[in-house]
């Protein structure tokens, strides 16, 4: 069709871009950016899109009611820690054994030694392990506020404010410093370069110390938000954990341009050789990559103990 073909010298410039990623990065993760790059150029499914309209939040949330920028990492709630403890506790199958034990030498005919002697071991292990527990929650509690409590450049009523990350929401313009770190996956519009690289380090999502390398659009870096309206539309895919692919596309001033892995900056990531980067908030919370690939706060336990919990759900 003819509507497609001045997409076709676009499609090819991404392409070489993210052929030029893909270098940057450790042998590992190739495949995932050949794989994802080709995946990018191709028509997201209308049950799979998430529109995303630029400087809107409010708009956004309508429609999609998307997740707010707010993270927690800790396990228990305060109200409820106390259930909640024992209940995680008591997966293990020791302690059901010494309840069983405890519980039955309350009965007289099934007394052997002292009632209060059957209680006390297991009532002191798990108020230390409960005490334990409470205070790493608290310790996860704290760095939490901490993060959410963070400041970022937020354009509210055509100037840059600062804004903390918990209130950010997705539609929303962001800008980035040099040496700052990004608080949720964000579609790069503008920066400082006049050829639009931007420079990040992903130590914190896949250990890599070595800088990469993301482009903004021709289409939006010469757009200053202090100055004009931006207005725009992205439909981009739904929140996924790969790291290294992204698949979306833009329409903005009446054309329509695919975006790639090389066009996405993720939370976590830090801007270095750059003065300055802008970009629109398209993923936040616990929808950003880096949330939906932490594990969250576990409970260790030996492997000998978590096979015996295994045979015991078996049987």
């Amino acid at each position: 069709m003819d509507s497609q073909n001045p997409f076709e010298g676009e499609i090819s410039l991404n392409q070489w871009k993210v052929g030029n990623s893909v270098r940057e990065v450790s042998n590992g993760s190739r495949e995932g950016d050949l794989e994802m790059s080709g995946l990018s150029q191709k028509e997201i499914g209308d049950d799979d899109a998430r529109l995303v309209y630029l400087n809107d939040p409010v708009k956004n949330n309508e429609r999609y009611e998307f997740a707010g920028n707010s993270i927690r990492t800790s396990k228990y709630p305060v109200f409820s820690f106390l259930p909640r403890n024992l209940f995680r506790q008591f997966h293990r199958v020791a302690y059901i054994y010494f309840l069983i034990i405890a519980v039955l030498n309350q009965l007289p005919q099934l007394a052997v030694f002292g009632r209060g002697a059957s209680i006390m071991p297991l009532a002191f292990v798990l108020s230390v392990t409960a005490v334990k527990d409470a205070y790493e929650d608290w310790r996860r509690q704290g760095s939490d506020r901490v993060e959410n409590n963070r400041l970022a450049c937020v354009l509210v009523d055509d100037q840059f404010r600062p804004k903390k990350w918990k209130d950010i929401q997705v539609g929303e313009i962001i800008r980035i410093q040099k040496n700052e770190t990004l608080p949720c996956d964000t579609v790069l519009l503008s920066t400082s370069e006049p050829t639009g690289v931007a420079y990040v380090q992903t130590v914190n999502l896949d250990g890599e110390s070595n800088l990469k390398t993301r482009y903004a659009k021709q289409e939006t870096l010469s757009r200053i938000p202090e100055k004009e309206m931006i207005n725009g539309l992205i439909k981009r895919e739904r929140p996924n954990r790969n790291i290294y692919g992204f698949q979306a596309n833009i329409e903005i001033e009446g054309k329509r341009l695919s975006l790639g892995p090389p066009n996405i900056l993720l939370r976590g990531c830090e801007l270095k050789n750059t003065a300055w980067a802008i970009g629109v908030a398209v993923y936040c919370g616990r929808e950003t990559k880096a949330m939906l690939n932490s594990s969250g706060a576990t409970s260790k336990r030996s492997r000998l103990e978590y096979n015996r919990t295994l045979d015991v759900h078996k049987f």
